[in-house]
């Protein structure tokens, strides 16, 4: 298996203290009221498990798959619901943890679906945004990084299972 380290867009520590600023952010807007954190699967998960020890409120965690990308650098123009949430969320105040919005029309589809179940409020944190591959109007409340429409991985995202391990957040192939 071939070394490969790609080059980071994004450091650790960087990453580190805006979590803590979103944190902050978050419990603020939703003080004294409970919370219903969404961990968008696999890619947030990292994001999800570092923001959610910065939010000082009581919250629960789930869990919700959605794919669109598969093993390829470029979404398939179909959203496909993997694995779903166990919890009512009727009336409660949801936070959508996302790794990146790119398109939009992941975090649309999932507006979607979780509109139905009549929540009080959604809102979204979304780690990164590439707004000029923004297809679908979507709305991010806790924004941790604008980039440039380069293909991300580390932190969590992925090309083909790989590289989520990565403290930071790199470029795939830069330079190479």
């Amino acid at each position: 298996m071939e070394l490969y380290t790609p080059e980071a867009l994004i450091t650790e520590d960087e990453i580190a203290l805006r979590i803590h600023a979103l944190g902050n952010a978050i419990t603020k807007d939703f003080d004294a009221e409970d919370l219903v954190v969404i961990c968008v699967l696999k890619g947030a998960f990292m994001f999800c498990s570092d923001l959610i020890k910065k939010i000082n409120r009581p919250l629960s965690l789930e869990f919700i798959s959605l794919s669109s990308y598969g093993d390829a650098t470029q979404s398939s123009g179909s959203v496909r619901l993997e694995m779903d949430i166990t919890a009512d969320i009727e009336g409660k105040n949801v936070l959508i943890v996302e790794d990146i919005v790119d398109s939009g029309l992941t975090i649309k589809t999932l507006m979607e679906l979780l509109s139905v179940r009549k929540p009080k409020t959604v809102k979204l944190a979304s780690l990164l945004f590439k707004p000029s591959k923004l297809k679908h109007k979507v709305s991010i409340d806790y924004l941790g990084f604008e980039i440039e429409d380069k293909f991300v991985i580390g932190y969590g995202l992925d090309y083909a299972g790989r590289y989520r391990e990565l403290p930071y957040i790199g470029i795939l192939n830069a330079g190479n």
